[in-house]
């Protein structure tokens, strides 16, 4: 170990030379996505003016280092300013600029619009919709270079959870969320994960692999389908076509990775690969005791370049993890292992598709993608019969083992078909393959007598379907202040036969220049988790699914919103919502259980069958954001979700949800000095105050649980107390270092989490080895660091 380390800070050294930067990208029409040739660009440090070729690409070279502005404006579009473009000596920043089409028809009129990130990349997100870049994941306090805990600084994201990124929106359980990379929906992208969730302790997706994307909450355009809460839309960006380019690092939670970019196929194509490998664990930063969990994760993009055939990429992603639990290093105390348990847990995800892009006219294109993608999670364990006694024995205790794999295939077109009218068309089809078991002895009688539990089957699936989502939007701006979209989402799913018809609706109407009103209205529909849709229940000693044709959940968003801005650098947006939830999962008999209580967990309950769709739901509330964008060297993030969120099982009674925190508040904050002779280099200092009401959970009925050896919850008054309110403190310190000498950039940074050391539960759970109730708290106070160091070396 200590020659892997020696070895990797070996890497932190640069070559090359150079004390300035590159700016290059593409400026091109946002809704028909075809380079503008002519178009103008410039620069805030400098009276540099630049005009587009004629495959809209400009270039500005010998940049002074730190953060500038770009603005791009061409005849009969309204202009658009990027702020905050950080460059450095160490990387060249390659960027699109996307124009909007005025609706006037002076020639030359140019109209300012809002920094680039207020508005969704989809041109058809009105609503609950906002673009983020990897440099905000990297800059915020507390990230963990982890993009599921970059949206919990959004308005209506609730985590208050230091041990797992689930993103819970609204209210929602987090298996509404929809996960997408370049277009296709894939499974968790996570470490640890298992099938089913959308979350788990560390993230598999490298931020510096991620182009600008989309985070929507609600309402969402027709050309998303199968999820209740939110969409996270991630685009992976292309390498630098024209230069080579390396990073090397190590930090405590990207861990140790390697990167490297260039130009593929004589420059008419890139590549770029990433590669990292976890040392949280080795630090004592993973919250798991003296157990070591491992992990890594390989990510590629390849860029064919442009040709008669069109646009042709291909992609992939790859993350390993294991971690084993020793009853020889456990204590009492400890809810996740146990003296006289052994536990070995495995994951693997992974994701590979090839996307295809062609133009069919200067206003209409095609684009397909294909992938196949999967996840699949295994967990042994050994229990230890009387320890330490003379006849100590160990047996199989608990084997799961989850797979889940799928083939997507998606084609959609793109035309503008008049002035201010763009129609978007598609379908995306899904064939899902999952293989479930699952062996245990937990909560099992001893029928043949030899003094143990029975060793049962508990579920032995596999099972095949398909899910069909036919679309079509529209989007018709009938002037610069009123723009309309609609859509009509189509949902097969093959279990059940089912065909559903979704629209979807939104307006948006810009007040004045500075300030815009909103309303947004969709109808949704979600499978069941399929670990719950192919439960087994034992019928006369045969395994049969008596979920298996539990019908598509629905939902009803409706959104109203309003946004001003503040001056050049600020603005404030206010949204009310509503979201109604019917055809939930429930028992037949009158119980509190309900499908939507489920998901924030390493598993699903393994005893719920014969489930019928007579749940329901309901989530309100209003969120708030102030935000001030980066500019005279500091930048400034307050958001305030209050909420309230209901569900109801077959008993009839409204309960809390288990996720609602009723009020989650976050403020960020940083600025950055630039410091040394020539200014080039910055010295940055960042916090993160984040607080919640705690999350509502089932209290233990303590002495069935002692009677009975296992935990016994009581259902009959689920989810009636709530953890202690959740608060924490995180401030980050980092040093910017542009090499005067060398063409490369050090970016350097200490952080401080939980600063306050304050005590956040994380479960309060039975413990069979204490026989009583016992708390475990999230992560205390912990530092952590990063040391990554971009290395520029032109090799052409």
């Amino acid at each position: 170990m200590k020659q892997f380390f020696t070895l990797l800070l070996s890497l932190l050294v640069g070559v090359a030379f150079s004390q300035k930067g590159v700016v290059k990208g593409t400026v091109i029409d946002k809704l028909t996505e075809v380079p503008l040739p002519g178009a103008t660009v410039t620069i805030s440090t400098g009276s540099s003016v630049v005009i587009t070729d004629e495959k809209g690409a400009f270039e500005f070279t010998n940049v002074p280092l730190g953060r500038l502005n770009l603005t791009a404006s061409f005849a009969g579009y309204a202009s658009v300013t990027i702020p905050n473009v950080d460059v450095t000596a160490g990387k060249e920043v390659i960027l699109t600029v996307a124009l909007t089409e005025t609706l006037t028809d002076l020639q030359e009129v140019v109209i300012k619009q809002q920094p680039g990130k207020v508005k969704s990349l989809n041109k058809m997100a009105a609503v609950s919709a906002r673009q983020f870049s990897t440099e905000e994941v990297n800059r915020y306090a507390g990230g963990r270079s982890d993009i599921a805990r970059l949206v919990s600084n959004f308005a209506g994201v609730s985590t208050a959870n230091d041990s797992r990124n689930d993103i819970v929106v609204r209210g929602n359980a987090p298996t509404g969320m929809l996960w997408r990379l370049e277009g296709i929906p894939i499974p968790s992208p996570n470490h640890f994960s298992t099938v089913g969730t959308t979350g788990s302790p560390v993230s598999a997706l490298n931020p510096n692999m991620i182009a600008n994307s989309d985070f929507i909450t609600s309402a969402f355009p027709a050309e998303y389908g199968n999820a209740l809460s939110g969409v996270f839309d991630l685009n992976l960006r292309k390498g630098n076509k024209e230069t080579y380019e390396f990073l090397a690092g190590v930090g405590a939670y990207p861990g140790a990775e390697l990167m490297a970019e260039g130009p593929f196929l004589k420059k008419e194509g890139s590549f770029l690969v990433a590669a990292r490998y976890g040392i949280a664990g080795y630090l004592g930063g993973a919250g798991t005791g003296a157990a070591i969990p491992n992990y890594n994760d390989i990510a590629f993009n390849l860029d064919f370049g442009k040709g008669k055939a069109g646009e042709i990429t291909f992609f992939g992603i790859v993350g390993f993890s294991d971690i084993e639990f020793l009853g020889k290093d456990a204590d009492d105390s400890d809810l996740f292992s146990a003296r006289d348990a052994n536990q070995k847990v495995r994951s693997n995800f992974f994701v590979s598709g090839l996307t295809h892009k062609i133009s069919l006219s200067s206003k209409t294109f095609l684009k397909s993608n294909i992938a196949f993608s999967g996840s699949a999670n295994t967990y042994d364990e050994e229990r230890i019969y009387f320890l330490d006694q003379p006849q100590e024995v160990t047996l199989p205790f608990t084997v799961n083992d989850n797979q889940d794999y799928r083939i997507t295939v998606s084609s959609y077109v793109n035309s503008k078909l008049a002035k201010g009218v763009l129609l978007r068309s598609g379908v995306l089809l899904e064939h899902f393959s999952i293989d479930y078991s699952l062996r245990s002895r937990d909560r099992q009688s001893d029928a043949d007598g030899d003094g143990f539990p029975d060793y049962n089957s508990i579920y032995k699936t596999k099972g095949d379907y398909n899910v069909v989502q036919p679309y079509a939007q529209l989007q018709w701006r009938l002037s610069d202040k009123l723009t309309l979209n609609g859509g009509l989402h189509g949902h097969f799913f093959s279990l059940t036969d089912e065909v559903k018809a979704e629209p979807r609706a939104a307006v948006t109407y810009n007040v004045t220049s500075g300030s815009s009103l909103s309303f947004g209205y969709g109808r949704h529909h979600q499978n069941v988790p399929a670990p719950i849709q192919f439960q087994n229940e034992n019928v006369d000693g045969v395994l049969v699914q008596t979920n298996r044709n539990l019908r598509l959940v629905a939902s009803d968003h409706y959104v109203l919103g309003f946004e001003q801005r503040l001056g050049d650098n600020w603005r404030a947006k206010a949204e009310v919502y509503y979201q109604s939830v019917t055809k939930a999962a429930v028992e037949r008999n009158p119980t509190s259980y309900s499908s939507i209580t489920e998901g924030a967990d390493f598993g699903f309950s393994t005893d719920k069958v014969s489930l019928v769709n007579g749940g329901r739901g309901r989530n309100r509330g209003v969120e708030v954001t102030v935000e001030k964008f980066f500019s005279d060297g500091y930048h400034a993030l307050l958001t305030g979700s209050f909420f309230d969120a209901k569900y109801k099982g077959s008993d009839g009674i409204w309960r809390n949800s288990p996720f609602n925190n009723q009020y989650v508040v976050n403020f960020l904050a940083g600025k950055e000095l630039k410091i040394g002779k020539a200014r080039k280099n910055t010295l940055s200092f960042d916090m993160k105050l984040t607080t919640s009401g705690g999350r509502f959970y089932t209290p233990v009925d303590l002495e069935a649980s002692q009677a009975a050896g296992y935990e016994i919850k009581q259902d009959d008054i689920a989810f009636s107390e709530q953890y202690r309110p959740y608060f924490r403190l995180d401030l980050r310190t980092g040093f910017k270092f542009n090499s005067g000498k060398r063409k490369s950039a050090h970016l350097i940074y200490l952080e401080l989490q939980n600063v306050t050391d304050h005590d956040n539960i994380f479960i309060a759970r039975y413990n069979r080895l204490t026989n009583e109730v016992n708390e475990v708290n999230q992560i205390g106070f912990l530092p952590g660091f990063r040391i990554p160091l971009p290395i520029l070396n032109s090799l052409s």
